[in-house]
């Protein structure tokens, strides 16, 4: 009875959003004030074994999930602004025709896109900014935006176990006793087999662009090659740290030079559909001499460079802050930490966050592209305003989380879970999915799960290595399905308010990726 009751918010969110069709923010609110209550009628929130009273205890978690969604907003802010400024300057026509000229076919540019962008903000810079990025930009390439949001969760998920540098399993080695390379080829072999599923979602939902043509499977074939062949390898033989980073560097530029020579060859026998074979322009020479704008006005001729100059700036932001040790250890020296009645605490480092380097990359994509002062403050506003609403439905799901885990829901949930025995191989990434949906990171599913998979192997004389991996590739699934990321990502595309839209297409795709990582966790094990 406890257990269901443990689960009962869970179940609440799942309905009101997925069922009954509720607005993120109504059911999150709806979902935290019975865990609130849950919280302190059953679990003994604020009880003998807490060190703080009862209005200590709502008071701390409501303080946490505030802090948390404010910096989420530091992320999705500065995203939007820069997805408006693109607009405004009309340098999203500009990508748009710099991608037409590396393909003819709109589906294959996509994945450039959906996949390898995704796939490589997510390995630098994590927390959910190839989403916050991404989803906006499909859109305007023409994806509707639950499709665009899907995509983009689907895209980048691929990446988790080692995304922000291996932070997820960093922070798995930082609890057991396992060498760092065994761990990290724990966890890669479960991220290539869900990977499967994940491509073949996103080629289906790029096929929606060209819908005549049907999805690029041939070419998501590539792709996924193109980035698990060397994903895997440095995973193996290298650690956890540059896989999902290296791996979509590697992998982009080795499906840009397969897609080149296809097209070059196809020029060359006229088996080309689609006009200009586009492999004889080269990528950076300017775009068409006008461009429209969001605005209506007609924008100035950008270069394909000029045009990427925001994105091109993230991501040597991202790498010089996370691979360059002085600048890293230089950045992450300044914290903002503060702590309430002795247990409630949270910290940020604000010069190693990607809200501050997406900020400058705003900037300084404004400044190269000679944006006007009013276009930027125009963007600043538009984002600024689209965020604001955002913030309840984060607190509120964010709250759910921290009262079920301070009450020790979540704990109950997974010791329930461990009960199965012999099965236990085949829910363990269950159990680093719920963790993720919980708290919205698959590195906080895997410090708050890693010990408790590990004891539980050991408990059973299971070998607990192959079901940390699991744990971190379970994790890595939720990232799919966490509420609060689902609210962050519809907010990016103007879909607050839908948010269960995207949750309907997201849970079976990450219930059949939890199922293929148990099973091969149980036959591993």
């Amino acid at each position: 009875m406890v257990t269901l009751l443990a689960a009962l918010p869970i179940a609440a969110i799942l309905v009101l959003m997925v069922a009954a069709r509720w607005s993120a923010a109504a059911a999150g609110a709806t979902a935290a004030a019975g865990t609130l209550v849950l919280a302190l009628t059953v679990f003994g929130f604020g009880g003998a074994d807490f060190p703080f009273d009862p209005a200590q205890g709502v008071l701390g978690v409501l303080a946490r999930a505030a802090w948390v969604a404010l910096t989420v907003m530091l992320i999705i802010g500065p995203a939007l602004g820069i997805h408006h400024l693109q607009q405004r300057t009309g340098a999203t026509s500009a990508l748009e025709a710099g991608l037409a000229r590396i393909t003819p076919d709109p589906r294959v540019a996509a994945l450039l896109i959906v996949w390898f962008f995704c796939l490589l903000i997510e390995g630098a810079a994590g927390f959910g900014t190839p989403v916050a990025l991404a989803a906006p930009f499909l859109v305007a390439a023409g994806f509707r935006p639950v499709t665009a949001v899907v995509g983009a969760m689907v895209g980048h998920a691929s990446a988790v176990p080692f995304a922000a540098v291996g932070t997820p399993t960093l922070a798995q080695l930082a609890i057991v006793d396992v060498p760092a390379r065994e761990l990290a080829w724990a966890v890669a072999p479960y991220t290539a087999v869900a990977g499967v599923v994940l491509a073949f979602v996103v080629a289906r939902l790029v096929g929606t662009l060209l819908p005549t043509e049907g999805p690029p499977w041939g070419w998501m074939a590539v792709a996924y090659v193109a980035f698990f062949v060397p994903n895997l390898v440095i995973a193996r033989f290298v650690g956890p740290e540059l896989p999902s980073l290296v791996g979509s560097i590697v992998g982009a530029v080795a499906f840009v030079l397969v897609v080149r020579w296809v097209i070059r060859r196809q020029a060359r026998t006229g088996a080309l559909v689609g006009g200009n074979p586009a492999g004889e322009t080269l990528v950076g020479e300017p775009a068409p001499e006008v461009a429209e704008t969001s605005a209506g006005r007609p924008a100035p001729s950008m270069s394909f460079l000029a045009a990427t100059a925001p994105y091109l700036v993230l991501v040597v932001l991202v790498l010089v802050t996370r691979l360059v040790v002085p600048v890293q250890d230089a950045a992450r020296s300044v914290v903002w930490r503060w702590e309430v009645f002795g247990h409630f605490s949270e910290s940020i480092e604000p010069l190693y966050h990607p809200g501050l380097l997406l900020a400058l990359s705003f900037v300084a994509g404004a400044v190269w592209q000679r944006a006007a002062v009013g276009d930027m403050g125009w963007a600043f506003v538009r984002a600024t305003r689209q965020v604001i609403p955002v913030f309840v439905a984060l607190l509120a799901m964010v709250t759910v989380a921290f009262a079920m885990s301070e009450s020790g829901m979540t704990t109950q949930l997974a010791v329930a879970a461990a009960g199965a025995g012999a099965l236990w191989p085949v829910l363990s990434p269950f159990v680093g999915a719920l963790g993720t949906f919980m708290t919205g990171s698959a590195t906080a599913s895997n410090i708050l799960f890693t010990e408790f998979q590990d004891q539980t192997a050991l408990a059973a004389e299971l070998d607990p290595v192959p079901l940390l991996g699991a744990q971190g590739a379970g994790a890595a699934i939720g990232n799919i399905i966490c509420p609060h990321n689902v609210v962050a990502a519809a907010a990016t595309v103007g879909l607050g308010g839908r948010e269960g839209q995207v949750l309907r297409q997201a849970l079976p795709v990450a219930a059949v990726c939890l199922v293929l990582i148990g099973a091969m966790a149980w036959v591993i094990v």
